[in-house]
């Protein structure tokens, strides 16, 4: 499976970020004359100029396990070998969250996913033996105390830079996965409109004082004789270009697909201000063509039925007000506002 292009730019920025830490960590070890951790660093060194590879043959999965796998085993050494002192133990605390995270982005992206509970076992049961280890017989090497609060600092900083740069990115992702799914439950998909739920809960939410709002129910005139003529296919293109000529026409409203070829649109004006919006709207689209993919120019008109809110009275009742009326502008001739 092809990565998607953020996923790629994410995985380069954290290998080459990874793979920076490694050199830096390296010319300190170098430095302090650690030379079993110099010779460590070779290998390690290589496996992320081998991550490259995996990330531009789009193999996030193998480059996920990889990582994390040689992180552990590079907190695990460097733990061993310079004891707590120095803050490499800390890394478990951003891998286990990180782990998460990349699970999350996998699923997102249909992507083979990493078993993020396991890995986190792992991670943790690697931390217990090494630091245990070293509680119990101490580190290989004798570190002087300004060295390893030079590696502490080091170290605490980058683990708290994972954290944040990870949990700011996992809580960004939820919000906007969020904001697409109450958008999706919210719309109609093919026209873009709101869809008859979210109008429903938006007359719900008028004020006993909002007198001064309006209610029309648009119906598309002979559309059934459009999709039986030219099909269904130009049957929805006339319904997205309706809608977008209403959008246009009453930019101010809320304008709702209510169901097949009707709209309902709430606008928040007086009756005689909201009859001229109808009518501009309803003569927009009886003088525009819409050009379809059979090349031939589609004429079409809407009736409209339209009421002001009044006290007291239901939105059953409203709704069946502006139906009542709809049904005199069909039975008159069609293409007309009747208030």
């Amino acid at each position: 499976m092809t990565l998607p292009v953020s996923a790629k730019k994410l995985s380069y920025f954290i290998n080459s970020f990874i793979l920076l830490l490694v050199f830096g960590l390296t010319a300190f070890f170098v430095v302090c004359e650690f030379k079993a951790l110099v010779y460590f660093s070779i290998p390690t060194i290589l496996v992320y100029l081998f991550s490259y590879i995996l990330i531009a043959k789009d193999k996030l999965y193998h480059h996920v396990y990889l990582v994390i796998f040689w992180i552990t085993l590079y907190m695990c050494v460097t733990t061993v070998f310079l004891g707590y002192g120095c803050g490499f133990h800390l890394y478990c605390f951003s891998m286990i969250p990180v782990s998460f995270v990349i699970d999350y982005m996998a699923y997102k992206m249909k992507a083979a996913r990493i078993n993020a509970k396991y890995l986190s076992i792992g991670i943790g049961a690697a931390y217990i033996l090494c630091t245990g280890h070293v509680s119990r017989a101490g580190s290989v090497y004798t570190v002087e105390d300004n060295v390893a609060s030079v590696f502490w600092l080091f170290n605490a900083a980058t683990v708290l830079f994972f954290l944040i740069y990870f949990s700011n990115f996992m809580i960004r992702s939820v919000v906007i996965s969020d904001d697409k799914l109450e958008k999706a439950a919210m719309t109609d998909r093919l026209t873009g409109l709101y869809n008859r739920h979210y109008i429903l809960n938006r007359l719900d939410d008028l004020k006993d004082d909002d007198m001064y709002v309006c209610l029309a129910i648009v119906d598309i005139d002979d559309f059934k004789k459009i999709n039986d003529v030219y099909g269904h296919n130009t049957g929805d293109e006339v319904l997205r270009r309706v809608s977008e000529m209403m959008r246009e026409e009453c930019g101010d409203c809320i304008i709702a697909r209510w169901g097949g070829e009707e709209f309902l649109i709430l606008m928040k004006q007086d009756v005689a201000s909201a009859g001229r919006t109808a009518e501009h709207m309803r003569e927009r689209i009886a003088s525009e063509s819409i050009h379809t993919d059979s090349d031939l120019p589609i004429h079409v008109t809407v009736t409209v039925g339209l009421s002001q809110r009044a006290e007291g009275r239901s939105i059953d009742e409203w709704t069946k007000d502006i139906d009542d009326k709809l049904y005199v502008g069909k039975n008159s001739g069609k293409n007309r506002v009747v208030i």
